[in-house]
């Protein structure tokens, strides 16, 4: 299973189980998503922890994803980083769209 969904009070927490995460990825990922949005989530957090890289299209998924949930008066946060999916953010200026915590714990309590 590549993505993993918990559902921790309000907050829909789904888990990027995938260490390369790619555009043969990034359709599926884009409709789990938009699934969790129709079905009124309106927290989630995307946990990039096992990733050790995203290409530009697993990205672009998560910025279409943002863009919805923004939209509806809801937000997608990211934890995580490993180091090369960091540096991706870096260099995409990407860091400043997206809210990213170190931890699950910390993204959570940010919902609070």
């Amino acid at each position: 299973m590549d993505f993993i969904k918990e559902t921790i009070n309000d907050v829909v927490v789904e888990t990027v189980n995938l260490t390369r995460a790619t555009l043969k990825e990034a359709e599926e990922f884009k409709k789990t998503l938009s699934l969790e949005i129709e079905l009124g989530a309106r927290k989630i957090i995307v946990d990039l922890t096992e990733c050790e890289f995203i290409d530009s299209t697993f990205l672009g998924a998560l910025v279409i994803s943002l863009k919805k949930m923004t939209a509806l008066g809801g937000d997608l946060r990211l934890v995580g980083f490993q180091p090369a999916v960091h540096s991706m953010f870096e260099l995409t200026r990407m860091y400043r769209v997206f809210e990213a915590f170190k931890t699950k714990k910390e993204a959570l309590d940010s919902f609070k």
